[in-house]
Formats: structure tokens, sequence, C-alpha cells
């Protein structure tokens, strides 16, 4: 069952991703998708099993111990089971990795309670190997024609809409700017630029070359200028040209929210690049 609902799951999680900046990066395009057709029939049944261990078995041992103590229906026993595990993991990883608790609870929820409710009916059916199989075929097909339906309908009806970067004026990309490892980025209303451990664009471009460097570090006065991007692919942002033989031109793009905008170069390999991001730090 945890299989089953795995298709599912991972479609509502795609349709999720349209309201969200992918950075210029993404699943690899129809090579990415065609991948997950391929090896998604194999990977499903080891998918299931990790999400059994994760979610359903705690979920189970939770719900039996409660039954022992307490009473009330074992339906609802199961319901908060499901809801107890994906607190525990949602605390794990927020812990260790600084995922966001609550949507991390609420996805972990959504995993866990079909089978965690549906546990019961499994067990006191007699079914063959083959019955099993097909059934689970059937439910998996079943709540992913759902959730495909269902997100195809929120996109058509505005409930789930596409990113789009903010427009920014001159006026509003003049300012600081600052990212990870002390990277600052300072432009001025009249076009001059000062950077600090800014990563740049490098001069050689070879991937495939032993000593190339994704960016360059760099530091220095320059110029910048608004760019509205070369073709359908690369968005509006600036153009930072740096003084002295520091690296190349660099388009940084815009992204974030009006509110709070950000700034952002995808390094290398737009399958595999190094991501760094500038936040606004003062306001216009």
């Amino acid at each position: 069952m945890n299989a089953a609902q795995l298709p599912a799951a991972g479609v509502l999680w795609l349709i999720s991703t349209l309201g969200q900046d992918e950075y210029g990066a993404g699943v690899g395009g129809a090579f990415g998708v065609g991948c997950l057709l391929i090896f998604a029939p194999l990977l499903l049944p080891l998918l299931g099993l990790f999400v059994s261990v994760l979610l359903t078995l705690p979920a189970l041992a939770l719900t039996r111990s409660a039954l022992r103590r307490f009473d009330g229906p074992e339906w609802a026993w199961r319901l908060a089971g499901a809801v107890a595990g994906a607190v525990g993991w949602g605390a794990v990883t927020t812990t260790l990795w600084h995922w966001p608790f609550v949507t991390t609870v609420a996805d972990l929820t959504a995993l866990g309670l079909l089978p965690a409710l549906g546990i019961t009916y499994v067990r006191t059916r007699s079914w063959s190997s083959w019955g099993l199989w097909w059934r689970s075929a059937v439910v998996c097909a079943g709540l992913f024609a759902l959730a495909l339906g269902g997100g195809v309908l929120a996109t058509v009806t505005g409930l789930i809409k596409a990113y789009e970067p903010p427009r920014l004026t001159p006026a509003q990309l003049a300012g600081v700017w600052r990212g990870e490892n002390g990277a600052e980025l300072r432009l001025e209303p009249g076009g001059r630029a000062s950077a600090r451990r800014l990563p740049t664009q490098p001069v050689g471009h070879d991937w495939t070359a032993d000593d190339y460097q994704s960016y360059v570090v760099c530091a220095g006065p320059g110029t910048w200028e608004p760019d509205p991007g070369t073709d359908h692919q690369d968005r509006a942002g600036v153009l930072v040209h740096l003084d002295g033989d520091c690296g190349l031109d660099t388009h940084w793009s815009v992204s974030g929210t009006e509110d709070a905008p950000r700034l952002f170069v995808l390094f290398g390999d737009p399958d595999a690049g190094t991501l760094r991001i500038l936040d606004r730090a003062d306001r216009p």
C-alpha cells in the first residue's frame, strides 16, 4: 500500500513545485522524466518498504500500545499513531537538516495515514500474492489519476500558479546584496558597483578540464547595468562587470519576491551546477 501511493505523492510534489523557483535547474527535462518512468517500477517496492519501516511500523506500534492502555475507537488511535510518527521524524529532519517542521509533518502524515488506516482491512482479507499485487496496481493507478487530475484542475483554475520572478526597476535593484561565505555586492544608483568575496564566472568554461572551477571569488570595484536576459531561458537581472582580470562579466538573475528579492547564479553545468544566492540586505 505504501508503494501504491508513492506515484500519486510524486505527482503532487511535482505540481507543488510549480509555485517555487527552481533557480534555473530542474529534473532534467524530458530525459529526467524518461528516467523516472523507466526506473520507477524497480524503485517503488524498495521505496514502499522504506516508507513502511519509517512510518507505518512505528504508527502500528504506537497504536497497539495505546489500545492496551486506553479506550477509544481503533481508527482514532491509528490516526494518532500516524501523526505522532510524522511529528517525531519531522523533529529529526528539522534538527539535522533544517527542513520546515510544519510542512514536513504534514507531508509525512499524508504518506503514513492511508497505510495506517488500511492495514486492518488488508489483514482481514485472504488474498493470494497475485491478488494483492493487482489490487495494489489498481489503487496505484486510481490514486495517480486522482492526483494528476486534481493537480491539472488546480493549475487551470489558478489555485496553483507557476512561479514568476518579480519585475524590479533599476532603483529597486540598487542596494546591498549579501550571500554566504561573506559574499557582498553593492550596486550604486549611478551604475557603479563594488564586490567583496563575490562568486564570478570563471574565464574558462571547459567543464571536462581537470582544473575546472565552477566559479571564482572576486573583489573590487566595477560597474553594473540591468540585463533583460539573452533569450527565453535567461531571466531579467543585473550584469556585473568587475575591474581587473578576475573572472568574467556575470549575469545575476532576479528571484524571490518583490518584498524579499534575491539575485542568483547557477554556475557550471545547469544539471549539476553550483547555486549561489544573494539576499537583499537593505531596503530601497
